[in-house]
């Protein structure tokens, strides 16, 4: 049971402005002479997140540059580098202010939840139930018996949707160690399942499909947290990093964040990106490069830093 990014005991209760800077450079030991990236690096405006600024700096100068929103909402960079180069940096850089969201009352039963999701139609059933089932990270029929078995402790019958979500919060974070070294962005669920280990993007996998496995509405959302450096020790700046979280549907409520990477529900000091059904949809850099055969390097550094008084 590890905390990793350092919360505040007492969440915040004005708005916090943040600088954040999302630094990715890939270098490669020979010249490519193309290349194609997507960047899910812009974060949006949310109920409780103001973007006052957002902008990624690309070099070298790409040859085709564009902006679009996805199916999510979320803004999405698109590259394409179709001249010789041996490195590829993409600088994000964004102001936002957040505060706190409103968790609301416990809400209904999950039982009712689960109801409501699939007799949503139109427009509501477009933004929620793309939630609600099974997805490539998140493939419910192959890990169904281990998301039921942490959906079962949770999900008593009767129990509130907001009092589900954040016992289920608390298990993960409680059972579950924070391993680093234990898995990659190719880690299969089953893996983390069995092994009762992993990262945040893992922690917010297994949260969403515990949810998913009983027919309720769960998201992944990607974004940073304010991170606090340990005791004694100066801040590093780039020494933050992106982070995962998860979201749940509640009726008449919306979506309520909860983070059991550091057991907190509501969340806080954290700066949403994007979101979409698992990390597959939101990765914040991927893509390919034509070339000859070479050795890749990838480093990322990222910085939260709160503005007080600014």
């Amino acid at each position: 049971m590890n905390e990793t990014a350092a919360a505040a005991a007492h969440p915040p209760v004005t708005p916090v402005r943040y600088r954040v800077t999302h630094r990715t450079t890939y270098e490669y030991s020979r010249s490519m002479t193309d290349g194609y990236t997507l960047a899910y690096v812009l974060p949006r405006p949310t109920p409780y997140q103001v973007v006052e600024r957002a902008e990624v700096a690309v070099a070298p100068e790409p040859d085709e540059r564009f902006e679009h929103v996805d199916m999510f909402g979320n803004r999405v960079l698109q590259i394409g580098i179709h001249h010789n180069h041996d490195e590829l940096t993409l600088t994000a850089e964004s102001l936002v202010t957040v505060e706190l969201g409103e968790v609301p009352s416990e809400g209904p039963p999950w039982e009712e939840v689960v109801v409501r999701v699939h007799e949503l139609r139109g427009g509501d059933a477009l933004a929620v139930r793309p939630f609600a089932g099974s997805s490539p990270y998140v493939a419910l029929d192959l890990h169904r018996e281990g998301l039921s078995a942490l959906a079962d402790v949770v999900l008593r019958p009767g129990r509130p949707i907001v009092a589900a979500a954040r016992a289920l919060c608390h298990l993960i974070w409680e059972t579950f160690d924070y391993d680093p070294a234990f898995t990659d962005v190719s880690t299969p669920l089953s893996d983390v399942l069995e092994a009762r280990r992993g990262v945040c993007q893992d922690y917010a996998h297994l949260a969403a499909g515990a949810l998913r496995s009983r027919g309720l509405a769960a998201r992944y959302v990607s974004g940073y947290i304010e991170t606090d450096p340990p005791p004694g020790r100066p801040r590093l700046v780039g020494a933050d990093a992106s982070h995962a979280w998860c979201s749940v549907w509640v009726p008449d409520a919306g979506w309520v964040d909860f983070d059991p990477t550091n057991d907190r529900l509501p969340t806080h000091r954290h700066v949403t990106v994007a979101w979409g059904r698992d990390y597959g949809d939101v990765a914040p850099v991927r893509g390919v490069v034509i070339g000859p055969s070479a050795a890749q390097s990838l480093s990322v550094g990222v910085d939260v830093r709160r503005l007080d008084g600014e």
